[in-house]
């Protein structure tokens, strides 16, 4: 007769240690098997050579040696759509409960919808734990219980409510002796399931004492090395949330803190609002007559607007799957308001490049810059790319290092003049909104 166990299934919380659903189910009554499902509904949209995916594939492996070698377990690793893989699970294992933790994106909440409904079936319990955030769904919300759609009250509540938040740490190591005794679990190399190694690298983080106190002075200069590389390790869980919190209330640092309460201000107004994911917010701004022109969208993909710090945050995206967030904010303004190309597609562009693509983050600044989503910037508020030069980076150090060639005969003429393209931008607007 089989042995009953518990199945941990990893996603978006590549770490052993402060994971709230391992630790849960470690500390449960059944030896636990650890688990990753490359999902193919996923990864078949993705290049062969996606920067995330040889990421979340080395990251696994250094788990599993890191199991192998102190606890004589490992993570079995299958390839395909998660349903499909767990009625395979359940011809191998008497399986009696499975953990996870919560994921809060539309794709990810019909998944395991699916999959909980058909374990109920089985009768197999389905567990899912709170861990990439702090505060979830409903957690924050207004006191008629409505959420919240413009940041600065939501922040202030949120800060409210973590005064009196016990803020524990879920320390696995006093727990690892309950896995499954099995080190030969099924492996994947990245060309069993399509792909192949990328030349891009995920950066480390970097949350040093000094980088949090001087990231007010220093966040908004695109030539500085002055940002903490978190994005990544947050969107795969490589990082604990609760740590980084942590970190940052002992630096006493607002900014840095505030960062991560925005991209919980977003997560929960995907939760609240799922149709934002391909809808405008504000329902009107969907009227917009978007001029959609290839080869205008084509030029900002390629950096070859004729505007230096616009190119340079393309072709430092392109190049490395980052960019700078002041230049993300004129590069989204100017694909929306210059060339008036709609946000979905630009949207779908960084969703494809970004290693640190995170889709209510992504979703909720693209729609700020359109104008079309919450607590979003005036649709009449027009970056001047040029001037903001002069802001941000008045050395040109950070167009040298990307855009070199831009003092040369071939650097492209301006695909668009400035004041043409805000007259014609308010235009639009107007005839959409009015």
């Amino acid at each position: 007769m089989k042995q009953p166990i518990s199945i941990f299934w990893f996603r978006r919380d590549l770490r052993l240690d402060d994971n709230k659903g391992f630790y849960e189910a470690l500390r449960g009554e059944h030896p636990v098997l650890p688990i990753f499902i490359f999902d193919s509904e996923i990864l078949d949209k993705l290049p062969e050579d996606d920067a995330r995916v040889s990421f979340i594939h080395n990251t696994l492996q250094e788990m599993r040696n890191t199991l192998q070698d102190a606890y004589g377990s490992s993570i079995a690793m299958y390839h395909g759509k998660p349903l499909d893989i767990y009625k395979s699970l359940i011809e191998d294992f008497d399986i009696a409960c499975v953990y996870t933790n919560h994921d809060y994106e539309p794709y990810a909440r019909d998944r395991d919808e699916r999959v909980k409904t058909f374990l109920s079936s089985k009768s197999i319990e389905f567990k899912s734990y709170k861990d990439q955030v702090i505060f979830e769904k409903d957690e924050v919300v207004k006191g008629d219980g409505n959420p919240y759609v413009v940041y600065t009250p939501y922040m202030k509540t949120w800060k409210a409510k973590f005064e009196s938040y016990d803020l524990e740490i879920f320390y696995t190591n006093s727990y690892l002796d309950n896995l499954v005794e099995h080190s030969r679990l099924p492996n994947l190399s990245l060309s069993d399931i399509g792909f192949k190694p990328s030349n891009q690298n995920i950066a480390p983080y970097t949350v040093t004492p000094t980088l949090i106190q001087e990231y007010e002075d220093t966040r908004n200069f695109p030539a500085k090395d002055a940002t903490s590389r978190l994005g990544p390790h947050l969107r795969f869980g490589t990082v604990s949330v609760r740590k980084m919190i942590k970190k940052a209330i002992a630096e006493q640092n607002e900014i840095f803190w505030q960062e991560l309460i925005w991209r919980e201000f977003f997560m929960q107004i995907l939760w609240h609002f799922p149709d934002t994911a391909t809808q405008s917010f504000k329902s009107k701004y969907d009227r917009i007559q978007w001029r959609n022109n290839e080869e205008d969208f084509k030029a900002w993909c390629d950096g070859k607007t004729g505007y230096p710090l616009v190119d340079a945050g393309m072709r430092q995206l392109n190049e490395t799957g980052f960019m700078h967030n002041r230049v993300r904010m004129l590069v989204g303004s100017f694909l929306c308001k210059h060339l008036l190309i709609d946000w979905r597609w630009g949207e779908a562009y960084f969703a494809e490049k970004l290693h640190d693509y995170e889709m209510a983050s992504n979703i909720g600044n693209w729609q700020w810059v359109a104008g079309s989503g919450v607590d979003a910037a005036p649709y009449f508020r027009i970056f001047n790319p040029t001037t903001q030069i002069k802001k941000f980076d008045k050395d040109l150090e950070y167009i040298k290092t990307w855009v070199p060639d831009f003092q040369e005969l071939t650097y492209p003429q301006p695909i668009v003049e400035h004041k043409l393209a805000r007259e014609r931008c308010l235009d639009t607007y107007k005839a959409a909104l009015n």
